[in-house]
């Protein structure tokens, strides 16, 4: 597993730097060179997957600063995680330009608030809250909304949205209606739960990661002075991943700036996917409306993948639509020719990830590193039968997302067994007549379970051996960047990327969602369980959301470098009915499918062809005091919120229990079944007949379809036939 391009791993030493300006623009191609030397006014820089946006815009700030246009200590380079922005320093000291400031939106943020909140406020800065999680649960608890582990985190990711968006408590409801938002429970419950839990922090003097950046944008707006010194302070600014700057973080963005416009942003449209926390590409889009003169420099050079893979990305966006696909780009493959992409089809999941595994093996036997292998997949319930048809295959694979590098207990205690081996220096027995730095670490590492020969099979034993394993191969690569380099030097190198976040690579096939692998790249990817209801995900209803799910599948292709394989199955379980069907997005561009029919709405799925005719409605009456109803809680239960409830609590049991199993089955949140609301609706209207179950809101033509015999049963007051969803 790589970052997206191919820096050097280490600065180089002394005296082994470009020796002028113009050194630092050898290699670039005639569009990053042009971004390297435009170094005054707008710049927006339209960068492709894989085109080398990270190369142009360090080289672009080296080489204002080798040059003497730009002072390093007023280049400010923000992006948007810990692991890029470490990326991004140590490129700019491998290039001269070690004193550039190069964090997050809010590590950036968070810096500034505490230097300025004595003088701004006083006192001490609130506690910042690393888990929000927690006090979202008690707030749910004091508002007396019960909430499943599921329910819990969506909820929370409500809440950062309304925050990024500078949505207040009372005004959610409405903004999320605007928005399109798929809320996990009743949006009026939402915003109650919003607003508690906003005073539990305040009673306790806390701040959450958001508040950081709202309490930022609200002390530069009120303290003209402060703005100004970080305005005199900070004069040159470049935004990577600019497509995913969300409205909160543009206004910070905008007070940093004040009234200049040396700004360089660099993004890519078709790689918006994260609009669900309130990204939005509309910033990179309506740059040249808002700086007319910038200079706009387009990317496509792919350095990445092979022309094969290349192909498929092309192909995927030229059926995209919507304003992001207006300003897609055309990438153009500068690899060598690599095997075609392959197409798997498998009667069954279990079958599916038992012929990747095989596939897997196959390649690290071909000489493939397991490192450089990934198995990408739509979301994380779908991880757990990769890992066993992997650790059935003898495959090591390493879960992505799980507990940072720098924070495992076995890494802990061989930084600090390393860190007292350099102090000790020559009085160290372990060391005693070894001079090379790789053995001197082997050597330390032994005293902390350290083998030269992993242990067998998997798990936790496994999962600490190749931590440490990961430490050995790092001090090695450093040992060959920086050669006379010792313990003292290495341990220094550690700290720094454990404050940058920079993990060294685990040798083992990754096992990552979509979402995850955004940065990443790997010489061979395995896009697995690529089916619609999953690829478009199910509740993907509207069009810009399915556009989203098209941009998430080429964020997935663009990962591979030269091996890429699609895959997916006819059924969950063996025996069970073949009906699942390949990704629409597929559709013209896998062998033996046709391209998307010209008839409208002929390609629409179920439920978007639902949504549509629900849509086309009239009014809908409460059907207790007959008002019209405009809240969309009230409309799922067509009755007025504070009309009297004749709902069936039985049944309404009964229908979360069968809810719950439904869930676990798909791997899916409880409310991507139904919501509470409409499984209310349901118990209250008691339907004996689907027309009568078609009539109640959030029961589609797809949910009917999958669902409407089971809830009907129960309805009755019968068992439901139990049947694998897929085969409804």
């Amino acid at each position: 597993m790589t970052a997206a391009t191919h820096p050097p791993s280490f600065p180089a030493g002394p005296g082994t730097g470009p020796a002028d300006a113009d050194a630092v623009l050898l290699g670039l191609d005639p569009e990053q060179r042009e971004v390297a030397t435009t170094l005054r006014g707008p710049v927006c820089v339209l960068a492709g997957a894989g085109t080398g946006k990270t190369r142009a815009i360090t080289h672009r700030i080296a080489y204002g600063v080798r040059s003497g246009q730009l002072m390093p200590a007023s280049v400010l380079a923000v992006t948007f995680t810990n692991r890029a922005a470490g990326e991004m320093r140590g490129r700019l000291r491998a290039l001269g330009a070690g004193g550039v400031q190069a964090r997050t939106f809010h590590s950036a943020a968070l810096r500034q608030l505490q230097y300025f909140w004595p003088r701004a406020v006083g006192g001490d800065v609130p506690r910042l809250l690393e888990r929000k999680i927690q006090f979202v649960a008690e707030a749910g608890a004091r508002c007396r909304v019960r909430l499943d582990r599921n329910e819990l985190r969506d909820v929370t990711g409500e809440i950062e949205w309304a925050k990024v968006t500078q949505t207040v408590p009372a005004d959610y409801p409405a903004a999320a209606l605007k928005a399109g938002r798929e809320a996990p429970r009743d949006t009026a419950e939402i915003a109650q739960i919003y607003s508690t839990y906003e005073q539990l922090k305040r009673d306790r003097g806390m701040i959450d990661f958001e508040d950081v950046l709202l309490l930022t944008v609200g002390i530069l707006q009120d303290r003209h002075d402060i703005a100004e010194q970080i305005r005199t302070q900070y004069q040159h600014f470049v935004v990577d991943e600019y497509q995913d700057v969300s409205p909160l973080q543009q206004r910070l963005l905008e007070l940093w700036l004040g009234e200049r416009d040396n700004l360089c942003v660099v993004g890519d449209a078709s790689q918006t996917i994260y609009s669900f926390t309130g990204a939005t590409p509309d910033h990179l889009l309506n740059f040249r409306t808002r700086h007319p003169h910038a200079t706009v420099v387009k990317l496509v050079r792919d350095y990445r993948s092979t022309p094969q893979v290349v192909h498929l990305a092309n192909g995927l966006l030229s059926q995209a639509r919507g304003r992001a696909a207006e300003h897609r780009l055309e990438l153009l493959s500068q690899r060598e020719p690599g095997p075609d992409p392959v197409y798997a089809e498998y009667p069954d999941e279990p079958a599916e990830a038992e012929g990747v595994a095989r596939r897997v093996r196959d390649l690290i036997a071909a000489g493939v590193p397991a490192g450089e292998i990934a198995v990408l997949f739509r979301i994380n319930a779908q991880s757990e039968v990769y890992e066993q048809a992997l650790a059935d295959a003898g495959v090591p694979y390493q879960l992505r997302g799980a507990e940072r590098f720098f924070e495992r207990a076995e890494v802990q205690k061989a930084v600090l067994a390393l860190r007292g081996a350099a102090r000790s220096a020559g009085n160290d027995p372990l060391l005693e007549d070894v001079v090379e730095l790789g053995s001197q670490v082997r050597a330390v590492l032994s005293s902390t379970g350290w083998t030269a020969e992993p242990p067998a099979g998997s798990g936790a034993v496994r999962d600490q051996w190749e931590s440490l394993a990961a430490l050995v191969r790092l001090a090695e690569d450093f040992a060959r960047a920086r050669p006379g380099a010792g313990l003292a030097e290495l341990t220094v190198e550690l700290e720094e990327r454990k404050a940058a976040q920079h993990a060294p690579t685990v040798q083992g096939v990754t096992l990552a969602s979509l979402h995850a692998a955004k940065g990443l790249e790997w010489d061979a990817v395995f896009l697995v369980g690529l089916t619609d209801g999953m690829m478009p995900i199910t509740y993907a209803k509207t069009d810009e959301q399915v556009e989203e799910e098209r941009r998430l599948l080429y964020v997935g292709v663009t990962r591979a470098r030269q091996h890429l394989t699609l895959s997916w199955a006819l059924s969950r379980t063996p025996g069970g009915r073949a009906s699942r069907r390949p990704s629409r997005f597929l559709n013209g561009l896998r062998p033996g499918s046709s391209a998307p029919g010209a008839r409208a709405g002929a390609g629409a799925a179920p439920a978007e062809r639902g949504a549509r005719r629900r849509g086309s409605r009239g009014p809908v009456l409460c059907r207790v005091c007959g008002r019209t109803l405009t809240e969309a809680g009230d409309i799922k239960l067509m009755r007025c919120g504070d009309c009297p409830s004749d709902m069936d609590e039985g049944l309404y049991e009964r229908l979360r229990e069968w809810r719950a199993g439904q869930a676990k089955l798909q791997g899916l949140p409880a409310y991507c079944v139904f919501t509470d609301k409409t499984l209310m609706a349901i118990a209250e209207a008691a339907p004996a007949e689907p027309g009568e179950l078609s009539m109640i809101s959030g029961v589609g033509a797809r949910k009917l379809d999958r669902y409407g015999a089971d809830v009907l049963a129960i309805c009755a007051g019968q068992d439901p036939a139990g049947e694998d969803p897929d085969d409804a």
